[in-house]
């Protein structure tokens, strides 16, 4: 298939580009015109985006070549409900962000992208899989894979360079991870594993194998070279959800796990020493499924979001629905010795502390929630929430049709204020029984689009159409390092409508990895004055002068 260069550089197309030294600096950058380049720290690549086609105001969804599968057909049993998750990078270094979905039972799949939504598809020689991160796990600048398994310790498929992958076994990692994060997190300059086991599934999966080889719990690795050495914070876990996030603001990334099953969610936080286990949140949730932060308010401090089960709308037929779950749930009010609710969960830092502002933000109820993120969707300078939903079991379901609870993702905008109401003028509702979802631009015009990895049913591509904003593309490169994503790096983009703050993170929400590309939104006309960027060793660059629609590419 012919790749699509659309939205690439062309004859006439304008591109600045300069070199400057690390640290504080500034740099004016100015589309449209050649700026000599000079030998010095820093390269700085500017060029337009794709345009955009004519809007639609809403969402359009298209079905992707890959559907999840389990092992007994269209019964679901136990564990097999849990699903996969998806990742989205750039895999073969050609500017395009391809797509990459887990699989239970079927194979994993590879969706090439090819320029202006056209993807190819290829299957990978592996199954039973969970997770998916995209990392570039050896510093060579090319993005390695990474996937949690059902019931075995993870593969990592490194990169040979021309579109293909090799298997490797992870140096002393052979706990069956479920959760899993990736960050620098020692600051020697390359990426540590962050781990946590689902040890309910596993007891079903292997039995008293695994109550006897006692493997369960959370694991810090960190990389010495190849080798990854193993911490052990915790003995047991029911981890459906990992974030390495700054809880504390004290500018060091910490854990965060979010546990299935009543157990309570645990936190580390990084310090002088180690890590030191805390807990910082008075509200958390349930049976946590998703963890995304993120600055919903544009105060500067991220705010840290769970999801749960507790249904969006009240009628009988849902109650009806629901019966075998609701009359288990606890009610939604934290007492002082347990602090968890049935329903999503909104932590707000409120000087040291920290308090759960969900009911009174919109954001409490969203169904049987699975994988839920932030995302400036209408460009209006405010992060926005998609979270994906439903639940299928053989048993627990088994008075509704296919032993399905079908529900509705659920898009919610950001009003302005960091409280948020429903959009269905988006069209985002799909039923499909979605897990691992994602946000990216795959189409190189500016606006984020949606990928989510469905159960027993194809996979869906949300390609974004709605109308008004602006945006800004940003991919961060440090080839001389072991993290050559700047993985932890942190963004503000200061302009006359405020302040945007981004993270880069390898992955987040429910098993699924995130992009290293960022993504700023931003009312039409906005005035963007700098673009701070605090590298993951806290190394600082500032741009200047820069232009709405173009992605800059930052070469350290």
């Amino acid at each position: 298939m012919r790749k699509m260069d659309s939205h690439r550089a062309g004859p006439g197309r304008a591109r600045a580009r300069r070199l400057i030294r690390a640290g504080w600096v500034v740099l004016a950058l100015a589309a449209g015109m050649s700026v000599p380049m000079k030998a010095l720290d820093v390269q700085v690549d500017v060029s337009p985006l794709r345009e955009l086609p004519a809007c639609s105001g809403q969402f359009v969804a298209h079905d992707l070549d890959h559907v999840t599968t389990v092992p007994h057909g269209d019964r679901v049993r136990m564990f097999e409900a849990n699903g996969a998750g998806v990742g989205i990078n750039d895999l073969d270094n050609d500017g395009d962000l391809d797509i990459v979905l887990a699989n239970h039972a079927g194979q994993n799949s590879i969706l090439w992208n090819e320029g202006a939504g056209v993807f190819r598809t290829e299957r990978m020689d592996t199954r039973a899989s969970r997770g998916v991160t995209l990392i570039d796990f050896d510093g060579d600048g090319w993005t390695d894979l990474f996937f949690t398994r059902v019931a075995s310790a993870p593969n990592l498929w490194r990169s040979q360079h021309d579109g293909t992958f090799r298997r490797e076994v992870l140096n002393r990692v052979a706990e069956p991870l479920y959760a899993t994060g990736w960050a620098d997190l020692d600051g020697d300059g390359d990426l540590d594993l962050v781990g946590g086991t689902y040890d309910a599934e596993l007891l079903t999966e292997l039995g008293n194998d695994f109550l006897m080889s006692g493997r369960g719990g959370v694991y810090v690795y960190e990389r010495s070279g190849d080798r990854l050495i193993p911490t052990r914070l915790a003995g047991e876990a029911q981890a459906l959800a990992l974030l390495l996030t700054d809880v504390n603001g004290d500018g060091r990334l910490d854990i965060l796990i979010g546990n299935d099953f009543a157990v309570p969610d645990n936190a580390w936080l990084r310090t002088e020493v180690g890590w030191e286990a805390a807990a910082p949140f008075t509200a958390t949730s349930y049976s946590t499924m998703s963890l995304d932060a993120a600055d919903v308010d544009n105060d500067g401090r991220d705010e840290v979001f769970s999801t749960d089960m507790k249904p969006f709308e009240d009628s009988a037929a849902t109650r009806a629905a629901w019966e075998p779950i609701l009359s288990g749930l606890p009610n939604t009010t934290p007492k002082l010795d347990n602090p968890q609710v049935s329903a999503n969960v909104l932590e707000v830092a409120e000087g040291g502390a920290f308090r759960n502002e969900a009911p009174e933000r919109g954001l409490d109820a969203t169904g049987w929630s699975w994988s839920g993120k932030f995302g400036d969707l209408d460009r209006d300078g405010f992060l926005d929430l998609y979270v994906v939903n439903g639940m299928i079991e053989f048993t627990t379901f088994a008075h509704l049709p296919d032993h399905e609870l079908v529900e509705e993702n659920q898009a919610l905008r950001n009003d302005g204020r960091g409280f948020f109401v429903p959009a269905p003028e988006w069209n985002l509702r799909s039923s499909r029984s979605g897990r691992g979802m994602s946000m990216a631009d795959l189409d190189g015009d500016g606006d984020l689009d949606i990928v989510v990895n469905n159960l027993r049913g194809a996979a869906q591509w949300f390609e974004n159409q709605i109308c008004g904003g602006e945006s800004l593309l940003v991919d961060l490169r440090w080839p001389d390092s072991g993290n050559t994503r700047a993985v932890g790096a942190r963004l503000k983009l200061q302009t006359d409508q405020g302040t945007f703050t981004r993270e880069v993170r390898a992955s987040s929400g429910y098993l699924s990895g995130d992009p290293s590309q960022i993504h700023f939104g931003f009312p039409a006309g906005t005035i963007l004055t700098t673009l701070d960027i605090i590298w993951p060793d806290g190394t600082h660059t500032q741009l200047e002068s820069l232009t709405p629609h173009t992605r800059v590419t930052v070469t350290r």
